[in-house]
């Protein structure tokens, strides 16, 4: 996702693409409207046949609007010079993209892989849609599912008058809440430095 969305910033950043005020609006008329669920689901599922495919869940929040504005608007911070240095010495797009772009945009790189990386693992949603087998189930869909499934019996039990003993609802919530947390907090501390240069991109100060 870090790769598509660093491609797509970079040709909407460069001035010499004709279209790229085109593209850069179509982009940012993602970020305020969709096409809807009804849509979004027979896509996935009839057009594309990603119904219990792992693809279901990466493909949809591969590429987002916001973050390839948010991308674009970090390689507007890089002087034009540098561009243009590398055209005059034969460089091509490609090479301007992968050796010189990149290596200076680790800030915003940062900052977008976090983005991403959060979004994947806080993800159940895409998987309550698409996936149906259990043993695809992804971490977070799976603990949702527990947990639904435990207050579900303590609502039957109560209501039915069975003596069940009472499931330790909040311990649990206060215990999965620590497993899903954790592999983000040992994340964030290496990408941190990172993260704060590129979080105030456009910032003015007061």
């Amino acid at each position: 996702g870090l790769f598509i969305m660093s491609m797509a910033a970079y040709v909407i950043y460069r001035k010499d693409f004709y279209y790229r005020n085109t593209f850069a609006l179509i982009f940012y008329f993602t970020t305020m409207f969709s096409g809807g669920l009804i849509p979004f689901y027979i896509l996935i599922t009839r057009y594309l046949q990603l119904k219990n495919s792992l693809f279901a869940m990466i493909l949809p929040m591969m590429a987002g609007g916001f973050n390839i504005i948010l991308l674009k608007n970090f390689f507007k911070t890089i002087p034009d010079a540098v561009v243009e240095s590398a055209k005059i010495d034969g460089a091509n797009d490609f090479y301007i993209y992968a050796k010189l772009i990149m290596p200076l945009s680790k800030a915003g790189l940062a900052t977008i892989g976090l983005f991403v990386a959060l979004g994947y693992w806080n993800d159940w949603f895409l998987s309550m849609l698409f996936i149906e087998k259990s043993k695809m189930f992804n971490l977070q869909y799976f603990l949702y599912k527990m947990l639904n499934d435990i207050d579900g019996m303590n609502r039957i039990a109560s209501e039915s008058g069975v003596p069940l003993p009472q499931m330790p609802l909040e311990s649990m919530k206060m215990a999965m809440g620590v497993i899903v947390s954790g592999p983000m907090i040992l994340l964030y501390p290496s990408l941190q430095k990172y993260f704060v240069k590129g979080i105030t991109i456009g910032a003015v100060k007061g």
